[in-house]
This record gives structure tokens, sequence and C-alpha cells, in this order.
């Protein structure tokens, strides 16, 4: 099976089925190898049309081959050759068109043939999606209905009224019946649209298949998807372009999550959310992750409250972490980090070269009496921007380690630099939401027109989308007049949390969008407000160590 479907979405009584057989001269498939070419259009459960042909392969057919099929060399003598064979059937097939699917009863041999020998004879050849009835008929009947799963046997088995005879067209009649009687079998396990064919011969529970139902009638547009329980427990909730697809994909052997797998047991329905765009159904995601804690996401144990390193108010300077940053503050901490663990690595790297605590070179003692050796200075600008202050004297040590053959202590190093820089680059990334008071931005959409979001104190305040060939500016000003209204924060994290920030500093300070327009940060001494532009920070500059870890 080939899972690649431009329309998805479409009903099997609408898909086109064009199901093939071909008879060769029993040799390795090619250009001299088809004897034969038999085919069926079928629609609804209805025939559409019919294609047959002899085909002269250009060379003897053997004996065993004769009494195979009953084709000899004098039915073949006066044929169209391979090439004028294929071009009639290409053209007849359509496979290009989205709907159409090309099936064949052990679809390698005869797809086999019919690639090989196009190629050969330099046709056009387009990838068809394929479907296997041979594959088909194994997951929809075991050893206890058919002794095996050969098109004679499962022709019988459905009361096909032809019999396969080892000619083309009679073989593909055949198929017809057994792939009609499958997907008949199949339908009540849910498989019942194109995209189902992807996986319909995967080896997926029929009580977890069957629950593809509940996909059916959803929207395929952006928005956020919830599974739940009998109870109206939400179980999970994610995110999708295109809703109906995404929530299909979990009842197929696509999904192998077994936390997943669990969850689907016991969820009876979906219930989505509409979005204008992508982006803000990842956000609605976050944040209904963060509301509901759903028990299958992962996400979920994830600490809402990320912890930043700064410099502590305290007589005598040193580097703190805190899951309470001031906004006031985010200029000059670094973060936010993973755990408080990741945090504390950062700040060994930073203290070993600021020195703001007594350092023996192995372990951080207590803060320096008064201050006196520390530079508090050096250590704000580290924290606000140029922590090169930091990571060349560290990189410089890492260096001399290596030199003595110190691996161990110089990868040790490395990896608590590789801590100060991730949360460096972080901070580079979320300051300049954080520190704006209103911007929209906008990416053309891939079908034409834009995307719009607007951003409001390093969180999503609304989105929306234009028409192709519309002008853009009279939404931009409908954005702006509707966006949420967001005061700012006392801390960083309040009211959304900073991985909302982090997900729309990607998609806002990305190469490909446009800023619309940016307010003033409204300080009268034009405090607080970072730079709206995505340059290569300092730490950035360091990304043989950024890549370094796992």
């Amino acid at each position: 099976m080939q899972a690649s479907f431009e329309d998805m979405g479409t009903p099997l009584r609408e898909v086109a089925f064009v199901v093939v057989d071909l008879e060769t001269t029993g040799g390795v498939a090619g250009a001299h190898a088809i004897t034969e070419i038999g085919a069926v259009r079928v629609r609804g459960g209805t025939v559409e049309e019919e294609f047959s042909t002899l085909v002269d392969p250009g060379r003897a057919i053997p004996a065993q081959i004769t009494v195979l099929t009953g084709i000899t060399n004098a039915m073949v003598a006066g044929a169209p050759s391979v090439g004028e064979a294929l071009v009639s059937f290409l053209e007849w097939a359509r496979w290009s068109e989205a709907d159409t699917v090309l099936v064949a009863h052990n679809a390698r041999f005869d797809v086999g043939h019919l690639r090989r020998a196009s190629r050969e004879l330099a046709l056009p050849w387009r990838e068809p999606t394929v479907l296997d009835t041979l594959a088909l008929a194994r997951r929809t009947w075991g050893r206890s209905d058919v002794p095996n799963h050969r098109l004679g046997t499962l022709a019988s088995f459905v009361g096909s009224p032809t019999r396969p005879t080892h000619r083309a067209l009679d073989d593909a009649r055949a198929t017809v019946d057994v792939l009609h009687a499958a997907l008949q079998v199949l339908a009540p396990q849910g498989v019942t649209h194109l995209e189902d064919l992807a996986t319909a011969t995967d080896p997926v529970p029929a009580r977890r298949r069957v629950k593809s139902r509940m996909a059916d009638g959803l929207p395929t547009g952006p928005g956020v998807y919830r599974f739940l329980s009998r109870t109206e427990q939400v179980l999970y909730v994610g995110s999708a372009v295109n809703l109906r697809r995404r929530v299909r994909s979990y009842f197929t052997a696509a999904e192998k999550r077994p936390t997943i797998a669990r969850m689907l047991e016991t969820a009876v329905g979906v219930r989505v959310i509409e979005t204008a765009t992508e982006i803000e159904a990842r956000v609605r995601e976050l944040r209904l992750i963060a509301e509901l804690n759903p028990p299958a996401n992962r996400r979920s144990r994830t600490p809402q409250h990320r912890p930043w390193v700064r410099l502590a108010d305290a007589p005598e300077p040193h580097l703190v972490t805190t899951t309470a940053l001031a906004s006031d503050d985010v200029l000059s901490a670094v973060g936010p980090f993973p755990s408080r663990s990741a945090a504390r690595e950062a700040i060994r790297a930073a203290e070993s070269v600021l020195r703001l605590r007594a350092w023996d070179g192995r372990a951080l003692k207590s803060p320096i009496a008064g201050g006196t050796s520390a530079d508090t200075g050096t250590a704000m600008r580290a924290l606000s921007g140029e922590v090169d202050l930091v990571a060349v004297p560290v990189l410089r040590r890492v260096e001399e380690l290596a030199a003595r053959e110190r691996y161990e202590e110089a990868g040790a190093w490395t990896a608590r630099l590789r801590s100060l820089l991730l949360g460096a680059s972080r901070a580079e990334r979320v300051r300049p939401l954080l520190t704006c008071p209103h911007l929209i931005a906008a990416r053309r959409r891939d079908g034409g027109g834009w995307e719009l979001v607007a951003v409001r104190w390093g969180r999503l305040a609304g989105s929306m989308t234009t028409p192709a060939g519309a002008d853009p500016r009279p939404a931009v000003d409908a954005l702006r007049a509707t966006a949420q209204v967001v005061e700012r924060p006392q801390r960083v994290g309040m009211g959304a949390g900073v991985d909302e920030t982090l997900l729309l500093a990607d998609w806002v300070l990305d190469a490909g969008a446009r800023l619309v327009e940016v307010a003033d940060c409204g300080n009268e001494d034009g405090s607080g407000c970072a730079v709206l532009s995505w340059p290569i920070g300092a730490a950035a500059r360091h990304r043989r160590v950024l890549d370094s870890g796992p």
C-alpha cells in the first residue's frame, strides 16, 4: 500500500478502482514479458469500463506458459507490441486522478511488470495508489474461512460468477468480486474511506478500527481534538491541520504508541474546536493540556512553570534559579530551562567563570563576602545576551582538558556549557515577544492568501486568514480590533505558559513571516523592550556545542 493521497476523506463508493491482471511469458519483469492485459474500472459497485488486449511480447512464449494460460504464439502474432499496448492501457487507466486506486491480486507482480516495462520503453510512469487484494484477503479472512488465499479459492468462496482461468480479463473480473466482498466485510471495522485503504491490510484490532467512525462528519480544517471517555473525561488532546484526517489516523497501524493504544480502548467519542489557523490550534492544544492534564498526553506531565536563571537580589550577588521570574527581569535572565537540574548545570558553567561564589575548581562554595571578587556587571551582561563572556572561557578550559587527555572532565564541562547555551538561546527567542504589548505578523498560505497572527505580551491574542488575491489590510484592521485584550503579566508564564511563547516565536520571527505592525513598548524611557528581530545571537553562534547533546 502507498499512503500518499491528495484528496483525503473520499468515501469508497466514490472511488474508482482500476482492477488489473496481466499474463506474461513467465520470465522476469520487463518490456518483453507481457502477453495480455485485462482490466475493469468499477465505482460504487458498478462496472464502468473494461479493457482487454493481447500483447506481442517480441519473444516466443514458453510451452509451459501456453499450457497454463492457453495463449499461443499464433494468438499474439499481429497483436499490439508491448509499447503500444501499454500506451493504450495507461491512457485508459487514468490513475493519476486523485480518487483512482490500482488494484491487483498479488499486486507486486502485476504492478512490477507494468512499472518495469514502462521504464524500459521510456513511457511516462506515475506511481499509482495500489491496493493488493491478496493482502486485503489475508486481513479479511483467516484459515478458518478459506484454506488459502489464491484467487480461484477466494472467487469461489465469495460466490463470484467468474471463474479465474489465467486469462487477464476473467481474472480481473474475479478480482473485482473478491475486492467488493472484502470491503463489505471490512466496512463495519471502519474501512469506509479512501484514506482507510492505506492501512486496510495492517493488523489493527477490529475493535479499534471500528472506532474510526468517530471521525465521520468532522471538519477538514485546522483545530483541536479531544478524545473522551464514557464519563466525559478528556483522555487526550491534540491539534491538526485536518481534523478528520488526523483523528482517522489513530485507528490505523500508523499509530504505534502503547499509551495511545490504551487510550483508544477507553475512548468513546471525539470533540473538536475549529480554529482559523494551524498555529492557533497548536496554541489551544498547549492551553488545554495545561488546563485539563489529560492522562495520555506526555506533555501534561511537563512542569508548567519552568525555571530561569537570574542574579539574586541579595547583598552577596550570586546566580539562582526561579520559576517566578518577574516580567521586568526577562531581559536579564536566561531560560527557560526544561528542569531545575539543567538550570543548576548552567549555573555551574557560569559561576566557574564569573566567580560570584567561591570556587575551588570542583564545586561552588558560599557567596563571597561583600561581593568583593564578584563582577556583577559582567554577570548582568552575560545574562542579558553576551553569553560569550562565559562560553569562550569554558571552551578554552575544555580544550585544555582535552589536550591533557582528561576527556571525561572535558565532556562534563561541555554538557554544562550546553545547558547554559540552550537557556540563552531560548531567552533570545522569547524576549522580543514577552516585552512587546502588541504585534501582528503575517505568513503566506500554501493555497494563496495570508495567515495573520496577533501576539500580545507573548500570548496569542487572535488569528485569521485572508482569501487568495484579497487585500489583507482590512483583515489586519479587523484582527487588531477583535484581538483579545492582554494585560502585561507580573510574572513570566502568567496567563500563558512560556511554551506558548516559544511556539509563537518560531512562527512570528521565522524568516518566512512578515511583521505587519508592532506597538511601542509603552514605557516613557523606552526601557523593558527587546528589538523585534531574528538576529543570530551569541548562543546560536556556538552551534557545535548546542548540537553535541542527545
